[in-house]
């Protein structure tokens, strides 16, 4: 329970950005989901339009501070890693 007047505009601040942050982070594991659905039946075009915006929305929850840039640099290597195994079947 906030007891000074700073505090308590604290806490108004701190619960509209939970309430940005949360809507940022739901879209974007939604469209993760959606990419890797994609990566998964096969349809290249289709993967390589979902992992764009997939790759977009996280770059900017990067940029606005809802992700760690590293986080979100390891969640874009992964995934575009993922589209690129299912793409090129391993030749060895």
């Amino acid at each position: 329970m906030a007891n000074t007047k700073s505090a308590e505009k604290r806490n108004r601040q701190a619960q509209k950005h939970r309430a940005r942050n949360h809507h940022v982070i739901s879209a974007l594991r939604t469209q993760v989901r959606k990419a890797r659905e994609a990566i998964g039946g096969g349809d290249a075009p289709k993967t390589q339009a979902e992992l764009a915006a997939a790759v977009r929305l996280i770059a900017k929850a990067a940029s606005k501070g809802v992700l760690h840039k590293a986080q979100a640099a390891r969640r874009i290597s992964r995934l575009t890693k993922a589209a690129h195994a299912k793409a090129q079947p391993a030749a060895k």
